[in-house]
């Protein structure tokens, strides 16, 4: 087992981290930008190291300065969380090279199946459903508008190398094409740095189902069910759950044993998040990500697993601690992505927070890194926190969220845990009831 570890992170996730480095007797370095120095997890951690002033190309994104911190402090691991360097097949590369364990996948599988033309393709090969569409980059008019015909009306044109909702685009008819293609590729270069694109059949009403996988680099390769994140504005999950309300346990076994065999086969080392979109009993790959999930916590919540233990663990070398006979599902688990906006305009409230009070109880979890006085940065993404609750049933699940949102106190900034007291009032929350279209829809509303 590691040492020491590096966070290389910050906010709710680094916390995460350094507790699970703590309860496996792992000493922890926290990297920080001036703006976080006040921050919980470099409170706690047992050493602590600025690399930098607040904007994340020079701190948190500085590799050279992350790596210095490792050599100061004699860390032999770095954990990088999610965003950030988390999915950065160079940044896993030099780490190799200094001799420092990368705690997730090889810089191969990240590189892999972080170019979604190419992850697709592997998809594909290793039997995982996909979304027809491209068999790669497409650049020519002539080319795109016959892929669309074949495939049918709409498509959409996504950026190969894309993430975060961006890059992409919905169309309709070819005369929209031309316009399209350029358009996005122009977007996806100046976005990414890479203007290739490919395009997959738009699907009307999906919901959005990702599989937990994860893998020790040894043949093992689990799954560990999925989440439901079919609630999203501008392709942002804003609520997550598992088991989803959409499928059942048929369809869960099918997915499942699908992609923990593909993982096996890849030899996969970490945990990672194969992400489709469901239609019409169908599953459709969208693409695969090679690092921890920001609602890791409803799957820990309803396999009593912890993820980020099992990470420390593999990467060190160790083999996954458990079989898939040895997962088993309880209850249902719900996450609201708590975040500093506004909850209608979704302006973002950075500031100080004067006074805060968690909700706590039963079956209620919160993961976040703030307190009474902490000022919330205005260089970051707003997200502060989650809270996650789990129940024997989706309907206990959703009374003890509304239960939990209404004791839920964060003054001094303004939040979006409003929005959530009202979807979680919403009668077609309740029934689960909902596409990856819907939220957008309802906030248009009004």
């Amino acid at each position: 087992m590691f040492q020491k570890v590096l966070i290389a992170n910050r906010g709710e996730i680094a916390l995460r981290i350094l507790r699970a480095c703590k309860e496996l007797g792992i000493e922890t370095v926290a990297v920080h930008s001036t703006a976080d120095a006040d921050a919980m997890h470099v409170r706690l951690a047992d050493q602590s190291v600025c690399i930098g002033p607040p904007a994340s190309r020079d701190s948190y994104l500085n590799v050279h300065e992350i790596i210095a911190a490792c050599e100061i402090t004699g860390a032999d691991a770095i954990h990088p969380g999610y965003g950030f360097l988390s999915e950065n097949a160079k940044f896993a590369e030099i780490l190799e090279a200094h001799d420092i364990t990368f705690i997730g996948p090889s810089s191969h599988h990240i590189s892999t199946m972080g170019d979604k033309i190419m992850a697709k393709q592997t998809a594909e090969k290793l039997g995982i459903p996909v979304v027809p569409g491209s068999g790669g980059a497409v650049t020519e008019l002539d080319d795109a508008k016959s892929i669309a015909s074949d495939i049918g009306y709409p498509v959409i044109i996504k950026a190969a190398s894309g993430g975060g909702g961006r890059g992409m685009r919905v169309v309709n008819s070819a005369s929209e094409m031309e316009f399209a293609l350029q358009t996005t590729r122009s977007e996806a270069g100046a976005a990414f740095g890479d203007d290739a694109v490919y395009i997959e059949k738009y699907l009307g009403k999906p919901r959005h189902i990702e599989v937990q996988v994860m893998g020790d680099g040894k043949g093992n390769g689990v799954h560990l069910g999925e989440r439901d994140c079919s609630l999203q504005r501008r392709h942002q999950k804003v609520f997550e759950e598992a088991n989803s309300p959409a499928i059942d346990e048929e369809q869960r076994n099918r997915i499942g044993e699908i992609c923990a065999n593909a993982i096996a086969d890849m030899g996969y080392s970490g945990a990672g998040t194969i992400e489709f979109l469901y239609e019409n009993g169908e599953f459709y790959f969208i693409e695969m990500n090679t690092r921890l999930q920001v609602e890791h916590p409803v799957t820990e919540m309803i396999t009593r697993i912890d993820l980020v233990n099992e990470q420390l663990k593999i990467a060190s070398g160790e083999s996954l601690s458990f079989k898939q006979s040895d997962v088993q599902f309880q209850g249902h688990a719900i996450e609201c992505r708590i975040n500093a906006e506004n909850a209608k305009t979704f302006v973002p409230s950075p500031g100080q927070i004067t006074y805060y009070h968690p909700p706590g109880g039963l079956g209620v979890r919160v993961d976040s890194g703030v307190f009474s006085g902490y000022k919330v940065p205005p260089y970051y993404d707003s997200l502060i926190g989650k809270l996650i609750v789990v129940g024997r049933t989706r309907s206990e699940c959703l009374n003890r969220l509304r239960r939990s949102l209404d004791e839920f106190v964060v003054d001094g900034i303004e939040t979006t845990i409003p929005l959530f007291q009202d979807l979680v009032r919403n009668e077609d929350v309740l029934a689960g009831n909902y596409d990856i279209h819907w939220l957008e829809k309802y906030l248009d509303k009004g």
